[in-house]
């Protein structure tokens, strides 16, 4: 028996979903259904994998350092010093559906599990398709169309590449782009590129647009854009 059998909804979403009423995940996201329990998500899609973005920083010599899965802070009070620990998770099936999620707490491993829970809670669906010039394939190895984000001073331009290339992102972006799916794209950032929680979610706010933004009925076709999963 797993977690899912002893799972008891404590919403009207998840109460239609645990009773099979609802089937699957795109019944809620194109309807714009808010989710507030994330086994709804466990349960529509159970190919979810789960990673964290490295958004911490050990100490080094002159400022330098090993990345770490966690940041932590400290805040001054007057009983002495209170360390918190914050965790930046994405998940995703690798086909289609990706999520990122900040979690904080005064442990690590509650912050990561926040993490995960909201990245799971804030999960959306993407376009893939072949955009890029040089390829032409129509196959939906990449994105059909440059889109943008931003988020604090941290801009990122991702473009379709031509298959073969993989993925010419910041490493920390690459793993969001692995678990939506995406095998090709160039990129380009600006701004302050070091703060990565803003690098982040500024490429999540890039793919979003893949979704939200409208597509030419012809050239969907020519480019091989695809919606979601892919069989």
């Amino acid at each position: 028996m797993n977690d899912l059998d002893n799972w008891i909804p404590k919403t009207e979403l998840g109460k239609k979903v645990k009773s099979g009423e609802i089937q699957t995940i795109d019944e809620i996201i194109d309807k714009g259904l808010k989710m507030r329990e994330s086994e709804i998500v466990d349960k529509l899609l159970p190919d979810l994998e789960s990673d964290l973005i490295l958004i911490g920083q050990a100490r080094g010599k002159f400022g330098g350092g090993q990345r770490r899965a966690f940041k932590q802070t400290q805040k001054k009070t007057g009983d002495g010093s209170k360390i918190s620990f914050s965790a930046l998770a994405v998940v995703g099936n690798k086909n289609g559906y990706v999520g990122i999620g900040l979690g904080k707490s005064n442990e690590t491993v509650p912050a990561r599990e926040k993490a995960i829970r909201n990245a799971k809670l804030n999960i959306i669906k993407i376009k893939r398709g072949c955009g890029s010039w040089e390829c032409a394939c129509g196959t939906p190895h990449s994105i059909p169309f440059e889109v943008h984000g931003k988020c604090g001073s941290s801009e990122i331009y991702i473009k379709p590449a031509p298959k073969g290339l993989r993925l010419c992102i910041a490493d920390e972006c690459k793993k969001i782009l692995e678990m939506a799916g995406i095998q090709d794209v160039w990129s380009k950032t600006f701004g302050q590129t070091n703060t990565r929680t803003n690098l982040a979610y500024a490429c999540f706010y890039a793919l979003k647009q893949l979704t939200d933004s409208k597509i030419n009925k012809k050239f969907e076709a020519h480019a091989g854009v695809k919606e979601g999963r892919i069989e």
